[in-house]
């Protein structure tokens, strides 16, 4: 029988494969998911390099960073070998990454199609585990003015208030508005709620010389766009 190699700490790796030395050497791109999260959980275990922690956690979120950042802190602690500081820097970083991909989005500034509304609003909510309903106000250019959250809910709903909705539109004194919620199912389809709740938020708006241009319904992987479906009412 093959004799078992004995476990080796990064430390006592060859430089060249170190992901830190690595990622001098030859550039962050060159990095793997795992070696990036084993940068930031620093230290293993006394079985475990910090770089087979990090591909056992990838694995418990199916070597998925989407998955991953749906794991609350102490989510993430349940797993042998990650403590409380384990825990924070890695939610910390996917939130950076997150609000990275907020910021590259809300510089755009400018929406013309639907797609842009979900590069903002889907890294936003897109993962969450509970629905959320937020408002984008757009200029007479349809540039963004700026983006407020309404109401967030559990994992079926969350109610809406359209006063909440009309009173943000004028207090940025919009031109339009688009509506954005997520669905935590990943089942995009509109609910005979979602159709009616878009129908009354557009009557309403009109009556203050405002449009709702859009309603898009987000998951982690894609979205419906009422405009798109021609169900804007």
């Amino acid at each position: 029988m093959q004799e078992r190699e004995e476990f080796r700490p990064i430390s006592e790796w060859k430089e060249d494969d170190r992901p830190r030395e690595k990622m001098l050497a030859k550039g962050k791109e060159a990095l793997s998911d795992a070696e990036l999260i084993a940068i930031l959980l620093g230290t293993g275990t006394r079985r475990e390099s910090a770089l087979d922690l990090a591909r056992r956690l990838l694995h418990q979120a199916d070597n998925n960073l989407v998955e991953l950042g749906k794991y609350k802190p102490e989510l993430l602690q349940k797993i042998n070998g990650i403590g409380p500081a384990k825990s924070i820097t890695i939610s910390a970083a996917l939130e950076l990454g997150r609000r990275r991909q907020q910021s590259d989005a809300l510089d755009r500034k400018q929406v013309m199609q639907s797609k842009d509304v979900y590069d903002v609003f889907g890294p936003r909510i897109g993962d969450l585990p509970h629905e959320e309903f937020w408002v984008m106000a757009l200029n007479r250019n349809n540039r963004i003015i700026g983006t407020r959250k309404i109401s967030a809910g559990g994992i079926s709903g969350t109610v809406a208030d359209i006063r909440m909705i009309l009173k943000y539109g004028l207090e940025v004194a919009a031109s339009s508005l688009i509506l954005c919620h997520n669905h935590p199912s990943g089942n995009l389809q509109p609910s005979e709620q979602d159709i009616k709740l878009t129908y009354n938020i557009r009557s309403g708006a009109r009556l203050i010389e405002m449009d709702v241009v859009e309603h898009l319904i987000v998951t982690d992987s894609a979205y419906f766009s009422f405009a798109d479906e021609g169900k804007l009412g």
